[in-house]
């Protein structure tokens, strides 16, 4: 378990409604919000927080099941990562990518050695979406092919390439996209896309239905398949056995890079550095922000094979960032991971996933008719709420919006998804805090349904 010493105050900012105001009345008037209707959106303003809590100006504490936008994975104000930010902007604020500094090369290594063998270098970005943007650009120019495949349920970053990428709908509004992008339907046994019953099934007609894909895309004009390993956004949704298996062989025989986004499932979010470690497998290519440091500074790259490497060795790359490597953000990426293997954090969430959150979950699962299915590793799960669980009809909306409004009466701020409850905490939760929030689901299941 984490040998982190926070302790975690239910608030330690004095309750000031006329603050809170004023904040909101000012983000109201000048503020522009990501993925909203701006008429509609009444974010609530933040006071504090520390661990796996957060606090408003009213007064009101919350065990946060969502990790912000799934990132805050070390949790809010580590006084040790705090420190080390501070300590670094004392030293020099920014370095450009045209010259070498020590935090840089720190993180760079810090992250390949958590990589599989055989990937030594990073390129670093600003955050997720253009870690996916160049990884792409590196698979088409290493292998000199322009297609690539991504999943229909998948999410891949809000930028115009990473967009064309994601298989969900957020993509339409800004169609036509990036040329060359394959959609395909990955594994989903609950909803299954293949009439599977068991997950051996759902696995071989998933790799079934991507080896037709790519030969209907003829494979001598395919770059890379790109998935998230564990999908994220789009369900939580743990592969079957034998799926990455089989992607990766797939790209092998046809020479095609396979690319693995980890940029909400790596650094400890599945009890793994990384997720697709789970099941031995090698990608191309990895991308990762988010839980890299936690989003205490924005940073993201790309974990780039020895193999891929070589193909810049004597030929530049063309792309590169202003900001690629912030002096800053890579010195707070190499603290956090320093801090998450010295404090057992990455061992903390392995084990609440498998000896807190899924057990509990399961016990949920048996008491509420309203919960179809739970799954999910480490400290990322979800619950798919349904109005039937014979035919798994989704739950309606206004009814999941009552679960989650009891959930925040209950101190317990989870994080929804169409039907589902996305349940994704802080890796420095404790097994207590673990026990409250979900019982805190427990009775605004009962009290709202």
């Amino acid at each position: 378990m984490s040998t982190t010493t926070q302790t975690q105050p239910q608030s330690t900012t004095p309750a000031d409604p006329a603050k809170a105001a004023a904040i909101r009345e000012l983000s109201r008037e000048h503020v522009f919000v990501s993925w909203s209707a701006q008429a509609k959106v009444d974010p609530l303003p933040l006071a504090g927080g520390l661990g796996a809590r957060f606090w408003d100006y009213e007064g009101n504490s919350y065990l946060d099941f969502t990790s912000q936008l799934v990132n805050v994975n070390i949790g809010y104000q580590h006084p040790r990562l705090v420190a080390a930010v501070q300590e670094a902007a004392g030293r020099l604020m920014t370095v450009g990518p045209n010259f070498a500094n020590e935090g840089r090369a720190e993180a760079a290594r810090l992250i390949s050695e958590r990589a599989p063998e055989r990937m030594r270098k990073v390129f670093f970005t600003n955050g997720g979406a253009e870690a996916v943007e160049n990884a792409i650009r590196m698979a088409r120019a290493h292998t000199g092919r322009h297609k690539v495949l991504a999943s229909y349920r998948s999410y891949h970053g809000a930028t115009s390439g990473a967009l064309s990428l994601t298989g969900e709908a957020r993509r339409w509004g800004t169609e036509p996209g990036l040329p060359g992008i394959v959609h395909f339907w990955g594994p989903y046994l609950y909803r299954s896309t293949f009439h599977a019953t068991t997950p051996e099934e759902e696995s071989e007609r998933a790799l079934a239905h991507l080896r037709q894909t790519v030969l209907a895309e003829n494979p001598q004009n395919v770059a890379a398949i790109i998935l998230e390993p564990v999908v994220g956004t789009n369900g939580i949704l743990v592969p079957p056995p034998g799926y990455l298996e089989g992607v990766r062989a797939l790209c092998d025989e046809f020479g095609i890079m396979f690319i693995a986004d980890e940029v909400m499932a790596g650094f400890g979010r599945t009890g793994k550095w990384f997720a697709f470690s789970r099941w031995g497998v090698r990608p191309d290519l990895i991308t990762f922000a988010k839980g890299v440091n936690s989003g205490y500074v924005p940073l993201g790259g790309v974990v780039i094979s020895d193999e891929v490497g070589a193909s810049f060795e004597e030929t530049p790359y063309v792309g590169g960032l202003t900001y690629s490597g912030h002096a800053l953000a890579t010195a707070s990426a190499a603290a956090a991971i320093t801090i998450m293997e010295d404090e057992g954090i990455v061992d903390n969430a392995e084990q609440l996933g498998s000896d807190v959150i899924g057990p509990a979950l399961a016990e949920l699962a048996d008491k509420h008719a309203a919960i179809g299915e739970v799954r999910g590793l480490g400290v990322f799960w979800a619950v798919e709420l349904v109005a039937d669980r014979q035919t798994r009809e989704p739950l309606g909306a206004e009814k999941v919006a009552a679960v989650v409004q009891a959930c925040k009466e209950r101190g317990m701020w989870p994080s929804p998804v169409s039907n589902r409850l996305h349940l994704v905490p802080p890796c420095v939760m404790t097994a207590e805090e673990a026990r409250e929030g979900i019982a805190a689901l427990d009775e605004a299941l009962s009290a709202a349904l």
